[in-house]
């Protein structure tokens, strides 16, 4: 009698980490897909920088090296 209780809770048990198993690897697998589409489309969707953004990252780039000159007491 024993035996067949132990013999099936462990079979009860290895059900329920199979069924969850299979359910967490399909979650996974669909987080993954959402994913790879959202960053398909954020490389599909954003846009080039046009020069006057260029210019403006060069001019901010430039200000930052003058104040962390400023910092460190370099003379320009």
């Amino acid at each position: 009698m024993n035996l067949t209780l132990t013999l099936a809770l462990a079979i009860t048990t290895l059900a329920a980490v199979t069924i969850v198993s299979v359910t967490t690897l399909a979650g996974w697998r669909g987080w993954l897909t959402l994913q790879q589409q959202r960053l398909g489309d954020r490389a599909v969707t954003q846009p080039t920088p046009n020069a006057g953004t260029r210019i403006e990252i060069a001019d901010l780039k430039e200000r930052i090296r003058k104040l962390e000159a400023i910092a460190a007491g370099v003379e320009l």
